[in-house]
């Protein structure tokens, strides 16, 4: 059984001075006839193949996946007035449902399920904002994974709606004003009122008057974003006295800045809180105050505390310092600061008064994460906690004022947490560098050397991963005694900034080798060896799974490379993948090509080369990750490798290419199943498991 072969037309082109030769560039073309036939083509191969395996039997596999994807989960509570409104997905919905309680211990009320509006679950809830008072709620949906949120606008009581429909609000960040009148907002241009090729950018703020406004938003008024660069990102907040308005730009993942504006007066400016520095800064509003977190002067994060009436930073004094610990983030909640932290990659939080004073440490449920920004408005009596850890689903729990937690919407699961062990284990990158990774195990699992094993990571965009619940990984480990390895690379957020910018740029290379040594601590160590090792990676950590196998194609068994960046010579000219120049560079740029072209997986494929049976995972709506890099990576290793030809038969380059899903937000529980039976056909028979 062969791929299906795809055409070779080289285009070549001169890069500052070298020459660079794309054979798959004609597939970058999504839209065309060919492409859609090159599509099909390995959808219909990879099919063909992981349904011919004897050793697999996926009806009971499927079966086993549908009971554990099955677990649900839920979501912290947003507040308005004495109306509790939280995402909950149990059992076999295929989209969580949105539900209302009156009261904090009222009883639950659908007010809006998602899943009535397809029947094969394709359109999402993105996101639901609240007003002051709970009356009602703006919340944008969008259909195959979009994630091009349209706004709509609901009636807490009746569920009626308004006649508010207005597109391209993608993400939105939406601050209603305390009556209820408006809110201000961001979204997008319409495609034909964006430069050609810059649909995705351009996101600015306007503000919407409900009712007198017009229903498509077309005439709400540009409160800011005019001039600015079209890549930056603004976010809304407003004062609970609807005096303050707040902006907040991220540029990248290293810098942002703020401005506020006093709305109580006519013509008021937006004031420069904090500009023209490589920091990041956050704050919330309250009673006349900014609180403020930023890294500046301090990269695992402080707290610092101004008045809105005179925001430079020389009024700025410092409230809670920086501590060993990493400051994720602060709410003020119950007139307090609720404060998120992680520690050596675990969750903490704490509670201080709002003048730093410490109140309460908060003792958590286990060593795990909060996922999520906690629930709660300025004058509630509790903080809504989204809480998960290895064998724990996602679930909420209610922090009172004084730091007590008691469960408020748990997930139930046959999952038990005493069946598994946690190991967090340290080893050296290549430059000497300690990491940390955790191991994930069925209790009493004896260290045999060859255990299937599966390795991930992501390494990136200041983000960090701690402890979660992976349905998809308690079938791996609860039934065959496998173990889930999950590495905390540079690139991330766990040990704060520094740890962040050692993995960016002309460091990226760092979070290679980090992952890389941490395969190789696995086998050294006597838990795995290279035949049992599998690797997966999404996004970001699909391009670290790329460069792991072309550039250590002789230590892995098998990886599974999910929604990935492959080509990063041209990645940037792609969906909104300019917005990720900041952490990654751009080939434009003569200093920065030379580290992309460096581990650029796309232009390190060997002929000859005896690569890792790889399964690669996209999906055609995907508005992040263009889906032609999975495109293009798979037709050049099944052009030149070893892999599938002379003996290696049984170590294919298989592309699986999703029709109607995009880069994994929303997609329904169905089309959840689907990937996680071809994931896992897939690795157990490149591991030798037996179903």
């Amino acid at each position: 059984m062969q791929p299906p072969k795809a055409r070779i037309e080289s285009v070549s082109e001169d890069l500052h001075g070298r020459k660079i030769s794309d054979p798959f560039r004609w597939l970058e073309k999504a839209g065309s006839q060919e492409t859609r036939e090159f599509t099909e083509a390995q959808n219909a191969y990879t099919e063909a193949v992981l349904s011919s395996i004897p050793t697999i039997n996926r009806a009971a596999l499927r079966q086993r996946l549908e009971e554990l994807l099955a677990i649900g989960r839920a979501e912290p509570a947003k507040v308005g007035g004495n109306f509790f409104f939280y995402l909950r997905r149990d059992g076999r919905h295929n989209q969580p449902v949105l539900y209302v309680r009156e009261g904090v211990h009222g009883e639950d009320r659908v007010l809006m399920d998602v899943n009535t509006l397809a029947p094969d679950g394709t359109v999402a809830l993105d996101w639901f904002y609240p007003s002051r008072d709970g009356r009602l709620l703006a919340y944008g949906t969008s259909a195959n994974g979009s994630e091009i949120s349209t706004l709509e606008i609901l009636e807490t009581t009746a569920g009626t709606k308004l006649p508010e429909k207005i597109e391209r609000t993608r993400a939105a960040s939406l601050a209603w004003l305390p009556d209820s009148s408006g809110f201000y907002y961001t979204r997008y241009p319409r495609p034909e009122e964006a430069p050609a090729g810059e649909e995705m950018y351009h996101r600015h703020v306007f503000f919407h008057r409900i009712r007198t406004g017009s229903a498509d938003g077309l005439n709400d008024r540009e409160v800011f974003g005019r001039d600015m660069n079209p890549e930056y990102w603004p976010s809304v907040k407003i004062s609970q006295d609807g005096k303050w308005l707040l902006i907040r730009v991220d540029q990248g993942w290293v810098k942002t800045e703020l401005f506020l504006r006093n709305l109580s007066e006519e013509r008021s400016q937006f004031v420069p809180v904090a500009t023209g520095k490589e920091f990041i800064y956050d704050a919330e509003i309250f009673d006349g105050e900014l609180y403020i977190t930023t890294n500046e002067d301090a990269p695992r994060y402080r707290v610092l505390k101004v008045a809105c009436a005179h925001p430079q930073r020389q009024n700025w004094r410092e409230i809670i310092p920086q501590s060993g610990a990493v400051i994720e983030g602060t709410e003020v909640i119950g007139r307090r600061l609720f404060v998120r932290y992680t520690r050596d990659a675990i969750s903490e939080l704490r509670i201080h008064a709002l003048d730093g004073a410490p109140i309460a440490e908060v003792t958590l449920p286990a060593p795990g994460s909060i996922f999520a920004p906690l629930g709660g408005n300025w004058d509630s009596q509790q903080a809504f906690l989204g809480f998960t850890s290895f064998a724990i689903p996602p679930s909420v729990f209610e922090v009172s004022l004084d730091g007590k937690v008691a469960p408020w919407a748990q997930v139930e699961s046959s999952i038990r947490p005493d069946d598994y062990q946690v190991e967090q284990v340290w080893f050296n990158s290549k430059d000497g560098t300690r990491v940390p990774m955790f191991l994930v195990s069925r209790k009493g699992v004896v260290r045999t050397g060859h255990a299937p094993t599966l390795l991930s990571g992501y390494g990136g965009f200041n983000l960090g991963r701690t402890p979660v619940f992976n349905r998809n990984a308690m079938l791996f480990l609860l039934e065959r005694g496998g173990i889930y390895a999950d590495v905390q690379l540079r690139g991330g957020n766990e040990f704060g900034e520094e740890w962040h910018r050692a993995g960016m740029l002309e460091r990226k290379q760092n979070v290679f080798d980090d992952f890389i040594a941490a395969a190789e601590y696995l086998i050294g160590k006597g838990y795995t060896d290279r035949d049992h090792l599998a690797i997966q990676g999404g996004s970001n950590g699909g391009l670290l799974v790329g460069a792991a196998i072309t550039q250590r194609p002789d230590l892995f068994r098998a990886a599974v490379c999910q929604v990935p960046l492959l080509d990063m010579l041209r990645y940037h000219r792609f969906e909104i993948a300019r917005l990720w120049i900041p952490e990654y560079g751009s080939s434009d740029d003569p200093e920065q090509f030379k580290y992309l072209f460096q581990y650029s997986p796309y232009h390190h494929v060997r002929e000859g080369v005896l690569y890792p049976a790889v399964l690669f995972m996209t999906a055609e709506s995907d508005t992040r990750v263009d889906p032609m890099h999975a495109k293009k990576m798979a037709a050049l290793m099944q052009s030149l490798s070893a892999n599938g030809k002379d003996g290696n038969e049984n170590r294919p380059i298989l592309l699986r290419v999703d029709t109607r899903a995009g880069h994994g937000v929303g997609k329904p529980i169905a089309k959840l199943v689907d990937d996680a039976a071809d994931f896992w056909t897939f690795l157990f028979w490149q591991l030798g498991i037996q179903n």
